[in-house]
C-alpha cells in the first residue's frame, strides 16, 4: 500500500490533572478515502485529532506526515503541511466577514485575487456561502462551509471534520456527505469525527472505533454492521427496540402553552408567541437546529426565566412564572440540558445530589422533619442499579463522576420522582450507546404509564423514533406541529432551515 498522508504511532497522552485520554494508539490516514473515527464521548476521538492538527502535544508517540517525522506545537505548523481540523465549534470572529475570517493570519494575499480564487472554490465544491456580510448573521452550516472553504483554500490534503453534523439540517447534513465524497474522490482525506453510528454508516470508506483511549476496531464500513460498531463503542452487545407505543386509558391536557413569548439574556426575543398542547400518554418532540429559541423556552416553562406574556397551564393550574420548586413538587420536572449548573451541585456528594428536590418528599422524612438518610441511599443505590451508573462511593462528589454518568444520575432522580410531566431537554447528551436506549426505552414506557414527555433534542433521529407529535422550531417560532409519520424528511430539512417561516 502506499505511504500513509499521516500515521500516528503509539499515541498516549495524560492530561495534567491526570487524566489518561489516549493510551498507545496507532492510527493511518490515507488519501482518497473518508475515515470514521467512532467512538462515545470521552473515547479520545477529539484529543487524537488534536493532536494530529497540532493542537495538543503527545505525552508519547509518534507522529509522521507523508513518511517524515514531525513534532506540532501548533495549528500553524500542520496547516502548513496540509493538516486542517474543522472543530465542533467553530471559531470564526463574528464581527469579521466571510472572506475577513479566511483570510486571517495569512500575510501578503491580495484581496481581489482571494475572491476569485474562493469564487473557483464554491463553484467546484458547490460550498455557496455569503463571504460579504458579518458571520454573526450566518446559519451555523454556513458558517462550517467558512470554515471548511478556509481549510480548502489553504491547501490541505487531510481534513479533519469534529461532530460535522451537530448543527445542521438534514439538507445541509446531505449536502455536506456529497462534498466529503467528491473531496475524497480527489485524492483528498477526510477523518470524519463521530459518535453517530448511522452518520459513519453512510459516508465513510473506513471505520477505527475508539473505547477509553484504546483502539477496539479497524473496518471496512462496507463490511461492518451498526449493530457490531455499537458493541465495540460500548464493550458488550447492544439491542436497538423500542418498546410498542400503546395507547392510554384516559387523555388529558396536561400542559399548555398560549401565546408564550421569551426574551434571551442578551435581550432579544427568543420565544415569539410559541402555542401548544401536551396531553398525557404522548411524547410531543421539539426538533431544530439549537439557538433557535429552545432552551428559553424550556427555562420559561420550568420556572427558571421570566415569562414576558402569554400563560403556562398545568393540569389545569395557571403556573407561568411559578418557582421551580413548586413546579416539581406538583409534578412537572426537568432534565436541564446544562447539567452542571442546573443539574447538579458539583460539589455536593452523590448522596445529596441524589436528594435534591426530594428533600420534602415524606418517604424521606423522619416525623416529616428531619431527613431519613438512610432511606435516602437505599433510594441513591436502587438508582445506581438500575441506570447504571459508575461512582466510587456515594460519598463520593459528583465532579468525581465522568459527564456521561453526572447525566445518568440527573435521568434517573428526576424520574424517580414520579412526575406527570417530563421535559427532557437532551436527555440522552453524553450518554453510551446502551445508555441513550435504555433512556429512550424508558421515556416510551413513561408515556404508555400515561405520563406526558416534552423532548428537546438536537438528535433528529432521536426525536423521529421517539416522538408521537413533532414541533419544528425556527427563529423562536414554531413553523409546524403535527404528528411525527406525517412529517417527510425533506419537510422537515427545509423547515429546519427556515423555509416556509
Amino acid at each position: 500500500m502506499s505511504t500513509p498522508l499521516v500515521r500516528a504511532e503509539n499515541i498516549v497522552k495524560v492530561y495534567p490533572d491526570g487524566t489518561v485520554a489516549l493510551r498507545g494508539v496507532t492510527l493511518e490516514i490515507r488519501g482518497g478515502e473518508v475515515l470514521g473515527l467512532l467512538g462515545e464521548n470521552g473515547a479520545g476521538k477529539t484529543t487524537l485529532m488534536k493532536i494530529v492538527s497540532g493542537l495538543l502535544q503527545p505525552t508519547r508517540g509518534k507522529l509522521y506526515v507523508n513518511g517524515r517525522e514531525v513534532r506540532f506545537t501548533m495549528p500553524a505548523q500542520a496547516l502548513r503541511m496540509g493538516i486542517g481540523m474543522v472543530h465542533q465549534h467553530i471559531p470564526l470572529v463574528h464581527n469579521f466577514t466571510g472572506i475577513e475570517n479566511i483570510l486571517l493570519g495569512l500575510k501578503g494575499v491580495r484581496v481581489e485575487e482571494a475572491w476569485k480564487k474562493l469564487q473557483e472554490l464554491m463553484k467546484q465544491t458547490g460550498l455557496k456561502v455569503r463571504l460579504d456580510v458579518p458571520v454573526e448573521d450566518l446559519s451555523l452550516g454556513e458558517r462550517q462551509r467558512i470554515e471548511i472553504l478556509k481549510m480548502l483554500f489553504r491547501g490541505v490534503n487531510v481534513l479533519i471534520l469534529d461532530e460535522p453534523t451537530t448543527n445542521l439540517t438534514p439538507l445541509e447534513t446531505r449536502d455536506l456527505f456529497k462534498l466529503l465524497r467528491q473531496l475524497a474522490s480527489e485524492g483528498k482525506a477526510i477523518v470524519f469525527i463521530s459518535h453517530k453510528i448511522k452518520e459513519v454508516m453512510q459516508v465513510t470508506d473506513r471505520v477505527v472505533v475508539l473505547r477509553k483511549g484504546r483502539v477496539v476496531g479497524r473496518l471496512r464500513t462496507r463490511e461492518t454492521t451498526p449493530k457490531e460498531l455499537a458493541s465495540l463503542m460500548v464493550g458488550r452487545e447492544v439491542v436497538f427496540t423500542y418498546p410498542p407505543k400503546k395507547p392510554v386509558e384516559r387523555v388529558e391536557d396536561l400542559l399548555v402553552v398560549k401565546d408564550l413569548w421569551v426574551t434571551d439574556d442578551l435581550g432579544r426575543q427568543a420565544v415569539r408567541g410559541v402555542s401548544f398542547t401536551l396531553r398525557s400518554g404522548e411524547i410531543l418532540g421539539i426538533a431544530g437546529v439549537e439557538g433557535n429559541g429552545q432552551r428559553e423556552l424550556v427555562e420559561a416553562l420550568t420556572g427558571l426565566r421570566r415569562v414576558d406574556r402569554g400563560r403556562v397551564y398545568f393540569r389545569g393550574d395557571d403556573v407561568t412564572n411559578a418557582d421551580p420548586a413548586k413546579l416539581s413538587f406538583k409534578g412537572l420536572v426537568h432534565i436541564p440540558e446544562d447539567r452542571k449548573n442546573y443539574g447538579l451541585i458539583l460539589s455536593m456528594t452523590v448522596l445529596e445530589n441524589v436528594l435534591l428536590g426530594l428533600h420534602r418528599y415524606p418517604q424521606f422524612l423522619k416525623a416529616g422533619l428531619v431527613i431519613d438518610w438512610g432511606k435516602v441511599a437505599e433510594h441513591a443505590k436502587e438508582l445506581i442499579r438500575k441506570f447504571e451508573i459508575v461512582v466510587r462511593s456515594l460519598k463520593s462528589p459528583a465532579r468525581s463522576l465522568s459527564g456521561g454518568n453526572q447525566q445518568k444520575l440527573i435521568v434517573a432522580r428526576e424520574l424517580s420522582k414520579k412526575p406527570s410531566v417530563i421535559i427532557a431537554a437532551h436527555p440522552t447528551r453524553g450518554l453510551d450507546v446502551a445508555s441513550t436506549q435504555f433512556v429512550r426505552n424508558l421515556l416510551i414506557e413513561l408515556r404508555n404509564r400515561g405520563i406526558g414527555v416534552l423532548l428537546i433534542s438536537s438528535d433528529l433521529d432521536e426525536v423521529l423514533d421517539l416522538s408521537d407529535r413533532m414541533a419544528i422550531m425556527y427563529e423562536g417560532r414554531f413553523l409546524a406541529l403535527k404528528p411525527t409519520r406525517e412529517y417527510t424528511l425533506q419537510e422537515i430539512g427545509l423547515l429546519m432551515g427556515g423555509v416556509g417561516a
